[in-house]
């Protein structure tokens, strides 16, 4: 039922939960509404157009429901979707998330940054003009790793499995001498403690989310009243959901199944 007007995040599962995250530290005052896609996570190896029809009908419901503004909190999606949900909406405001390549090319030493992706992030026309307007004059290594959106999900991580694939991923980064390691997927932060203890000091990790956050407090309607609420809504199995939630981000919720 809706109730307030709301911020809006849509994801294929919880990864959008890291920019939700930033979103709740800048703008604590406004609700917000998760939309967590689990039913068809992950994105990542999907063709565009099924991702876009996945989106349209997120994003539909979540204008049913009070959203102002929505942020399209998964990387695969807004190289897949965001433009068509621009043209679609034209008059209502979206935040996508793009692969934070210029501020690793600012800041690397060594010439050379990873990006850890996924398929369709990786074979997207968005992540392809980041590159050629920001990055060529650097090296990039993008390595698609889909396991890692699967680590976080079943929330094996901290497992010797889990920490055998972060590994598998990162290895031919460090040995190329990347200095900067790209998270081009909202899956990925929730990593962030095995990666660092994986590069150490060798490499710097980069993530959007803040600057998403900070995007959407620049487009806030102005009309937009504070309220403290805030839902959650999975596609997926809500109990399942509300544990992963916990074990992720440390909040216990009341998730609505849909």
């Amino acid at each position: 039922m809706r109730q307030c007007d709301s911020i809006g995040v849509l994801d294929s599962g919880v990864g959008g939960l890291s920019v939700l995250r930033q979103i709740h530290h800048i703008l604590p005052q406004y609700a917000t509404l998760y939309y967590a896609d689990q039913a068809h996570v992950p994105y990542g190896p999907r063709a565009p157009r099924e991702i876009d029809q996945f989106v349209e009908n997120i994003a539909d419901y979540l204008m049913a429901q009070g959203a102002r503004v929505i942020v399209v909190a998964c990387h695969a999606a807004s190289s897949a979707s965001l433009w068509h949900l621009r043209e679609r909406y034209p008059d209502f405001p979206f935040v996508g998330m793009e692969p934070a390549v210029k501020p690793a090319v600012e800041a690397t030493k060594t010439g050379v940054i990873g990006v850890l992706t996924t398929q369709a992030t990786a074979q997207g026309t968005l992540y392809k003009s980041v590159l050629e307007r920001f990055a060529a004059n650097t090296t990039v290594l993008t390595v698609i790793a889909p396991k890692l959106v699967e680590i976080v999900e079943q929330s094996i991580q901290h497992t010797p499995q889990g920490q055998a694939i972060i590994q598998e991923y990162l290895t031919p980064l460090l040995d190329a001498n990347a200095d900067q390691i790209v998270m081009a997927c909202t899956h990925f932060p929730f990593l962030q403690t095995e990666i660092q203890a994986i590069i150490g000091k060798k490499a710097m990790i980069v993530d959007p989310g803040e600057a998403v956050a900070r995007q959407v407090a620049r487009i806030l309607p102005a009309d937009m009243q504070p309220c403290n609420q805030h839902r959650y809504v999975t596609s997926g199995d809500p109990v399942r959901f509300r544990r992963l939630v916990y074990t992720l981000a440390g909040i216990d919720i009341v998730p609505e199944g849909i």
